[in-house]
């Protein structure tokens, strides 16, 4: 039995809903009817003016407007000038609150995604970080703000009944430069999934 969660769901922390999100399907459909899903395995959390590593950071932009909410929808922002990354809002009380979607199993569609990721070797390289998900997926600017709760939209996140890790693999960000909050344990991983982007710089908890 599957479901799509409400939107009081996704209002919270952060750092409270990012380890939630582990083992939820991320399920897209597009115009042709052909389906996509994969199983979150690898996540992060950045919250507004407290987290120097988050793009909400110095307050809204053109760009970041989406993080500000309301909770339940994706950000999606560009990057390196060639890569898509996507994020889930969380609450809107914290202000610019999201969760990036850093790396997930392929469950179904999986030629689909072969097709889209041509260069990736293994297809435990395909989804292993948030530009592959995102070309994988092919989620681009046009899904910013798209809204996650609608059980029939054309991307959604799905409750099939596999919860989330006990205890998650909880280790610093990455990619964040050095004094942006590099050393926030804020990444939430499914622990031993051969999934992940790459291993742990340091471990918490």
């Amino acid at each position: 039995m599957s479901r799509t969660p409400p939107r009081s769901f996704y209002e919270q922390d952060a750092r409270d809903l990012a380890p939630l999100l582990l083992n939820k399907l991320l399920v897209s459909r597009d115009a042709s009817g052909e389906v996509l899903a994969a199983r979150i395995v690898e996540v992060e959390a950045y919250r507004g003016a407290e987290d120097p590593g988050s793009h909400a950071f110095r307050g809204m932009t053109k760009r970041n407007a989406t993080m500000f909410g309301p909770p339940g929808h994706l950000y999606v922002y560009f990057t390196y000038g060639m890569h898509w990354c996507a994020n889930v809002v969380a609450r809107e009380r914290v202000e610019g609150s999201a969760v990036l979607l850093r790396a997930a199993t392929p469950v179904r569609g999986i030629e689909v995604m072969r097709s889209r990721r041509v260069k990736a070797r293994r297809d435990r390289d395909l989804l292993s970080g948030p530009a592959k998900l995102c070309q994988a997926f092919a989620i681009t600017g046009i899904h910013d703000g798209a809204d996650l709760t609608v059980a029939r939209g054309a991307l959604r996140l799905v409750d099939d009944d596999v919860p989330p890790p006990t205890e998650p693999l909880v280790t610093t960000r990455i990619g964040l430069a050095p004094g942006r909050a590099d050393d926030f344990e804020w990444r939430y991983c499914v622990p031993g999934d051969p999934h992940i982007s790459r291993g742990p710089r340091r471990t918490a908890g």
